[in-house]
């Protein structure tokens, strides 16, 4: 029931505590729900597995960590979507992608519980598990797709299929709004930074690669011979490729068409003048936060990683028990659903500070 209560710039603490009846805590956590939520199917059955209990116990854990993190996400996304976003609005958003990414940490060593149940514990409760899968859980694809997962129209249609209508529904939702990678691509994109003052960012940092490729070729001249030689400077062809890419729309293009790069040529650019600039009182908040995005795709990718481990170690290479191809799936996605690898590759294209121009 909504609360008698003054006007929030009037509202003290003793206003608060008298407008409504005493709260107790296992009500307001709603334990007696939770606490009831726990129904092993072998216990019904007449065999009872003692394990099942955990195996439960820690989905429903994940679960209300994914709801946590969709809900973190989906505040994130609120944030990214003000076209006017400042740098408090920035701070906010920073603070609340550390803490996905410190929740992350905790959903993998979550793992290192379940992996005190031994595979033929597992077994002997898996069949009454069919066809229930962790296939099924929607939450987990609302976080891919709220995040930026990308996955093809095949693997996409087969998971609307696992799902029940309504879970279908908040899929279907999701994937018809934009992204965080939408709207981090999108802030990127808007960014002032690249020229002002005279200041022209590819510029400078064509100028600035020249001269760092020059030394190194000089120094590959100096060192190699014969195939050698031909080995170093072939390889050294494949870094000017690169660092063409940021003054060079048309080989940036031409590597989102190969799918080796994803953002668009403007918030490429950026990111990589924020990354090099990171010391900039002005960059300093934008840095970490592109490097928080970078730690949340590794930490989902480590999620995965132990995620495969683990059924590995329980089932083997038996199929799922939702009809999926267990294993070899799982390890189909390490390493190959990652959102912001754009970021996480701009490694390559960083150059020292020595070589940077100073900004006016």
């Amino acid at each position: 029931p909504a609360l008698d209560l003054p006007a929030l710039s009037e509202r003290g603490g003793q206003s608060i505590r008298h407008a409504k009846s005493d709260l107790y805590y296992a009500d307001y956590l709603g334990l007696d729900k939770i606490l009831d939520a726990q129904h092993p199917i072998s216990f019904s059955t007449g065999d009872p597995q003692h394990d099942e209990m955990l195996f439960i116990t820690i989905h429903q854990t994940y679960e209300i960590w994914f709801k946590q993190i969709i809900f973190e996400v989906d505040s994130i996304r609120s944030i990214f979507a003000d076209l006017t976003l400042g740098a408090r609005q920035v701070s906010v958003a920073l603070h609340r992608l550390l803490r996905v990414l410190e929740i992350l940490k905790i959903l993998v060593d979550q793992i290192r519980v379940l992996e005190t149940m031994t595979s033929q514990a597992f077994l002997d409760f898996r069949d009454y598990l069919f066809p229930a899968s962790g296939f099924q859980s929607f939450q987990f694809r609302l976080l891919e797709i709220k995040l930026g997962v990308v996955r093809n129209e095949a693997q996409q249609d087969r998971f609307m299929d696992a799902l029940r209508p309504e879970h279908r529904e908040l899929v279907q939702k999701a994937v018809q709004e934009p992204s965080l990678f939408d709207y981090v691509e999108r802030w990127l994109r808007n960014m002032p930074f690249r020229e002002f003052r005279g200041y022209n960012f590819h510029e400078q940092y064509k100028r600035a690669t020249d001269r760092m490729m020059a030394l190194d070729r000089a120094v590959i001249e100096s060192q190699f011979e014969g195939e050698d030689l031909n080995r170093a400077l072939a390889e050294l062809k494949k870094n000017e490729r690169m660092f063409e890419s940021v003054y060079d729309r048309t080989v940036h293009e031409d590597m989102v068409k190969s799918g080796m790069r994803r953002m668009g040529f403007r918030a490429t650019c950026s990111a990589l003048f924020v990354m090099l600039y990171e010391k900039e009182p002005m960059l300093h908040i934008p840095a970490r936060l592109l490097r928080v995005l970078i730690d949340i795709d590794d930490g989902i990718n480590q999620w995965r990683y132990r995620h495969t481990q683990m059924v590995h170690r329980m089932i083997g290479m038996k199929i799922g028990t939702g009809g999926s191809l267990g294993v070899p799936y799982l390890r189909s996605t390490v390493n190959h659903l990652k959102v912001f690898s754009d970021l996480s590759n701009m490694s390559t294209l960083l150059i020292p500070s020595r070589l940077l121009p100073e900004l006016p």
